[in-house]
């Protein structure tokens, strides 16, 4: 099979995936269930993402300035602090954290 069969099965398949979530009944995803399983679901995802983001370099792990950022923004949300001011704290603790000399 060539790669082009591959690409192609893949948007098939991504599609079909997508289209078949409209044929799922109003009902079922009302129910409290889903409802808690999907918030669960999206709250996992997400903090699998930053993580896999802070610390991995391509197939190994590795500790650097992004660890820092990723620090100084848990830091300032328990402070309440709002998402600019997050995002700026995590910026200056990995500018920082570079003029220290990490990576």
């Amino acid at each position: 099979m060539t790669l082009w069969l591959w690409i192609l099965g893949a948007c098939a398949l991504a599609y079909l995936t997508k289209l078949s979530g409209y044929l799922v009944p109003q009902r079922v995803l009302e129910s409290p269930a889903i409802m808690r399983i999907s918030a669960c679901m999206t709250v996992g995802l997400l903090a699998s993402l930053v993580m896999m983001n802070a610390v991995a370099d391509g197939q190994r792990l590795t500790l650097d300035s992004r660890v820092l950022a990723l620090a100084a923004g848990v830091a300032a949300l328990k402070l309440r602090a709002p998402f600019l001011v997050v995002v700026v704290a995590g910026a200056v603790a990995a500018a920082l954290g570079r003029l220290a000399g990490l990576p």
